[in-house]
């Protein structure tokens, strides 16, 4: 028997974007890279029923959410502000996690060395599963990018891409939800690419 990663079903993913704020955005190299990537999660997110949970780190200083990501959101999404690095720690974001119970998260956001990895060593720990979307998380910093995404799959994190996840959440071609997302994959086409 083969063992190693599975691909990743729909109904046992919960989508966790961490701290993609008005004003750390743009202190990112390529500050629509994580966005556009986002876009097309939460469109996927929205079409495969999957659960998404926002962090917003201190919001009174680095501002809320992105609009544009926030328009995005699905139904039943949820938004929670943290004072903590981890997210984990946030005792609201920790029950919101709890109470959508799905054993995996799909971890995307920023910084990638701080809030990101100190989030997923906290899951991890928890005993959740975690994969890490590398084209929808940033660093202000290439190094700190790549050394956060390094230590997090020495910790147990799966490594992934956003067309990863959208195509293993859509798992056919030919239905209503690939239909529905095919064109906003066909545009990454041009889309930058940290």
């Amino acid at each position: 028997m083969i063992s190693g990663p599975r691909p990743l079903v729909s109904d046992s993913c919960h989508l966790v974007v961490v701290d993609v704020q008005e004003r750390l955005a743009p202190a990112m190299p390529v500050p629509e890279a994580v966005p556009a990537a986002l876009s097309l999660l939460l469109a996927a997110a929205r079409a495969c029923r999957v659960p998404v949970t926002v962090s917003e780190q201190y919001p009174k200083g680095l501002g809320p959410t992105l609009p544009v990501l926030v328009e995005a959101l699905p139904d039943h999404s949820a938004v929670v502000e943290k004072m903590t690095f981890s997210a984990m720690r946030e005792p609201n974001f920790a029950a919101r996690i709890e109470g959508v119970d799905r054993p995996r998260l799909v971890v995307t956001g920023m910084e990638t060395h701080v809030c990101v990895l100190q989030t997923v060593l906290d899951a991890l720990h928890g005993g959740l599963a975690v994969s890490v979307v590398a084209d929808a998380v940033a660093s202000r910093s290439a190094e700190d990018r790549m050394r956060g995404l390094a230590r997090m799959q020495a910790a147990g994190a799966e490594i992934v891409t956003t067309e990863m996840v959208v195509f293993e959440w859509l798992e056919r071609a030919g239905t209503p939800a690939f239909k529905a997302l095919s064109p906003l994959i066909r545009d990454r086409g041009g889309a930058p690419r940290p």
